[in-house]
């Protein structure tokens, strides 16, 4: 009887127990289902304190945008730049003038030097040996012209005195002719008893003479007549004496200048470049052994067409040099060129065939430097610089 009822009160307990277990379930179901009611309200809230914030932020980016925007261009509006832009300036080729051996080089790579400063020395016995050659040949001629000179001087005073002597001459010749003709006549026009064979013969004989005086005379003075020519003659040989001296004189001069030029010297200021030539080299005229680039430079600035609508002569720039970033340089627009720079290409573009496809073109100006530049930091050539005018 105990063993039943002790088996019939365990199936009730387990009952109970599982309903106690469905009713916690049931809670904590409700109970999560519950908890997202309670936090909709609170995420909400949040989202609609963020909206203003998020908004807020984005009227600031965009009025930094605009106030940017607006600063580039207020800061930009008056200015026109390139990075196209090089250094330029002269750069003088260095050849000597006559051929020889070097046997003395005087400068080195990328030295500076002046005006008139020994680079190399060439050979000079050569042309020590024309020159005095030619001072010898000078010297001959100049004696020559003296000479001719002297005679030309005499023949001035000589030749009119000698058509007047040979006139003298012929005057006497005539008269003596004059004499003896009448002696002849006389002697022919006496009776044969007052006069004797040797004495017609005699007249006859003085006759004759005298005539042949008179054509001697006659002769003489047709030989000193041409007074003028003859002096004109030795002018003459006084002048083409003289021409020769000269051309003596020439050679002379071109033996001094050829020795002269052994010595090639620098033409102007400027750093010595791309040095093509050695001790012992030889060298001929026109040979390229140096080139010199001169301190003064300037900026080649390849504007774009586009840019050119304001630039002018006279505008201030400001330089920036890659190189050289500490370098503060300002200057001035030179000039324009009147061309693209691919017009002065060796082909130049034909666009008047095939297809067509426009292309900005640049346009060279030139920009000087007016201050900046350190001595201790010369500007190569060729070099990147960052050109800023300012334009009205």
């Amino acid at each position: 009887m105990t063993d039943w009822r002790m088996d019939d009160a365990e199936p009730h307990d387990e009952v109970h127990v599982r309903e106690h277990d469905k009713e916690q379930s049931a809670e904590s179901a409700g109970g999560d289902k519950a908890e997202p009611d309670r936090r909709e309200p609170d995420e909400a809230g949040v989202r609609g304190k963020r909206r203003p914030v998020v908004l807020l932020g984005g009227i600031v980016v965009i009025a930094l945008l605009i106030g940017s925007g607006f600063y580039y261009w207020f800061t930009t509006r008056n200015i026109e730049s390139t990075d196209d832009a090089y250094t330029d300036g002269r750069a003088v080729s260095i050849a000597p003038q006559v051929a020889g051996q070097v046997v003395s080089l005087d400068v080195r790579d990328n030295q500076f030097v002046r005006k008139g400063q020994p680079l190399i020395h060439i050979d000079p016995r050569q042309y020590v040996a024309d020159r005095d050659y030619a001072q010898g040949v000078l010297d001959t001629a100049k004696a020559q012209l003296a000479g001719l000179t002297f005679g030309a001087e005499i023949a001035r005073k000589n030749f009119p005195a000698r058509l007047k002597q040979a006139q003298a001459q012929l005057a006497s010749a005539q008269a003596a002719e004059v004499k003896a003709q009448a002696d002849y006549q006389r002697q022919r026009s006496l009776p044969k008893q007052a006069t004797t064979q040797q004495e017609v013969d005699a007249a006859t004989a003085a006759l004759q003479q005298a005539q042949a005086q008179v054509k001697l005379a006659e002769a003489q003075v047709m030989e000193a007549e041409p007074v003028p020519q003859q002096i004109g003659q030795a002018d003459a040989q006084v002048g083409q004496q003289k021409g020769q001296t000269e051309q003596a004189q020439a050679r002379l001069d071109q033996a001094n200048l050829n020795l002269s030029w052994t010595v090639v010297t620098a033409p102007q200021d400027g750093w010595i470049t791309r040095r093509n030539v050695e001790m012992g080299n030889y060298v001929t005229p026109g040979q390229q052994i140096f080139s010199i680039v001169s301190p003064e430079v300037w900026v080649t600035a390849n504007f774009k067409e586009t840019q050119l609508a304001r630039i002018r002569p006279g505008q201030p720039v400001k330089i920036a040099v890659d190189a050289y970033p500490q370098l503060d340089l300002t200057g001035h627009v030179d000039s324009i060129q009147l061309g693209s720079g691919s017009k002065f290409t060796a082909f130049p573009p034909e666009n008047a065939t095939g297809n067509f496809i426009k292309i900005v073109q640049r346009v060279p100006v030139k920009i000087m430097i007016d201050s900046g530049l350190d001595l201790a930091l010369p500007l190569p050539l060729g070099i990147s610089v960052v050109p800023t005018v300012t334009v009205q």
